[in-house]
C-alpha cells in the first residue's frame, strides 16, 4: 500500500519512481478498466519494471468509463465542462483530501503561504455550472486566505475593477486569478498599472473569443494590466494535481506530478527533450482512480524537468482547463 504521506512527501527522483511502481501495481490490481486497458497492450504488474513501461490511459475513457482504483463510496465527482449534447468527463473521487492535500501543498510550493494573498476569482463560466475541480481549489484558497476582500466574482467586473484597484494601491499582495476570455474583458474596461498583483488564467476562450497562441495572448494581458508575466495553472477534471507557470509559458510539476511525451504517430513510444508530442501526465494525488493519463494536449519536455503546452490534436473537443488551442 502507498499512503498520502508517501505521496507528498517525494523529495527525489528516486522515490518517485519507486511509488510511481507502487501506484501503478495497486491501480492494475484495484482499477478493472485500467487492468483490461493494460492487458490489450500485453502488460501487467510483472512485465512493467520502469516508469517509462507504464501504459497510459487515455483521457476519452473518463466520458465512457467510471475510472476508480477504490472500492470507498465516492465523496465528490468532478465533472468537465462541454458543449450541449457533447459527452463530458466525470472524475470519480473516493478520497477528496488527496485533492485538498495536493493543490495546496503545491500552491505553496510554488506561491507561499496562502494567507499573505487576497483571492479574487474572475471564473464566471466555471460558477455557471456543479461539479468543477476548479472551483472547489479556488474556493478552498479564498477561505484559506482569511482575507475579507477575497472572493468569487461572476459578471460584476465594475466591482472587482474597484476592489482590485484598492487592494493593489494599498500593497496588499494579490491574486487574481481567471478565466482567459474574462480576463480580457476586464483589460477592456479599465487600463491597470499593478504593482502587487499576480494574474494567472486557466485556459479557456469558451467559444466567446477566437483562440490565441500563448505569445499573443499573453503579451495582451501583460499590457492591459501593466505587468511584466502573466501566470497559468495547468490542471484539468481527471487531475488532483496542476502544474503551474510563473511566466512565458514554461510549466513546472510538483514532486508527485509527472509529464512524458508521447510520439503523435505511436502512442506507445515516448520522445526524448524538446521534441514535440502528445503529453502523458503522472499524476500520484489520483491514486484511488487512474494516476496515468494521456492527454489530447500536444507539448514538449525540457531537460530541466519543465514543460510547455502548445496546442491540442486535431478534432478533439475544447474542454475547461486546457490552455490553448492552435
Amino acid at each position: 500500500m502507498v499512503s498520502a504521506t508517501d505521496i507528498f512527501t517525494i523529495s527525489s527522483k528516486k522515490e518517485f519512481e519507486k511509488i510511481t511502481l507502487k501506484v501503478f501495481r495497486h491501480q492494475y490490481d484495484n482499477n478493472e478498466v485500467y487492468r483490461y486497458f493494460c492487458s490489450l497492450l500485453g502488460k501487467d504488474k510483472l512485465n512493467v519494471k520502469s516508469v517509462r513501461e507504464i501504459p497510459f490511459l487515455p483521457i476519452q475513457f473518463f466520458k465512457s468509463h467510471d475510472i476508480t482504483s477504490s472500492q470507498e463510496p465516492v465523496q465528490q465527482v468532478f465533472t468537465s465542462s462541454g458543449t450541449t449534447g457533447m459527452a463530458t468527463s466525470r472524475h470519480l473521487v473516493t478520497d477528496v483530501s488527496y485533492y485538498e492535500q495536493s493543490f495546496r501543498l503545491a500552491f505553496s510550493q510554488f506561491y507561499g503561504n496562502i494567507e499573505d494573498y487576497a483571492v479574487l476569482a474572475l471564473l464566471p463560466s466555471y460558477l455557471e455550472r456543479e461539479g468543477s475541480s476548479l472551483i472547489y481549489m479556488v474556493q478552498d484558497l479564498i477561505e484559506g486566505s482569511n482575507n475579507p476582500d477575497s472572493g468569487f466574482y461572476l459578471h460584476n467586473y465594475d466591482e472587482l475593477i474597484k476592489k482590485l484597484l484598492s487592494l493593489d494601491n494599498s500593497g496588499q499582495n494579490v491574486l487574481l486569478i481567471g478565466v482567459t476570455y474574462a480576463l480580457l474583458d476586464l483589460i477592456e474596461k479599465q487600463d491597470f498599472s499593478l504593482r502587487n498583483t499576480i494574474v494567472m488564467e486557466t485556459g479557456g476562450m469558451k467559444g466567446r473569443r477566437r483562440e490565441m497562441i500563448r505569445e499573443e495572448l499573453h503579451n495582451v494581458l501583460c499590457k492591459g494590466f501593466n505587468v511584466s508575466k502573466i501566470h497559468s495553472e495547468y490542471g484539468m477534471t481527471e487531475l488532483l494535481s496542476q502544474a503551474y507557470s510563473l511566466g512565458d509559458g514554461i510549466f513546472e510539476c510538483p514532486p508527485w506530478m509527472d509529464i512524458l511525451i508521447r510520439d503523435t504517430e505511436d502512442a506507445l513510444t515516448l520522445v526524448d527533450y524538446g521534441k514535440t508530442g502528445g503529453i502523458n501526465v503522472i499524476d500520484l494525488a489520483n491514486y484511488n482512480s487512474c494516476s496515468f493519463i494521456a492527454t489530447q494536449d500536444l507539448g514538449k519536455k525540457h531537460s530541466n524537468q519543465s514543460f510547455e503546452v502548445l496546442g491540442r490534436f486535431d478534432n478533439s473537443d475544447i474542454r475547461g482547463c486546457n490552455l490553448m488551442v492552435m
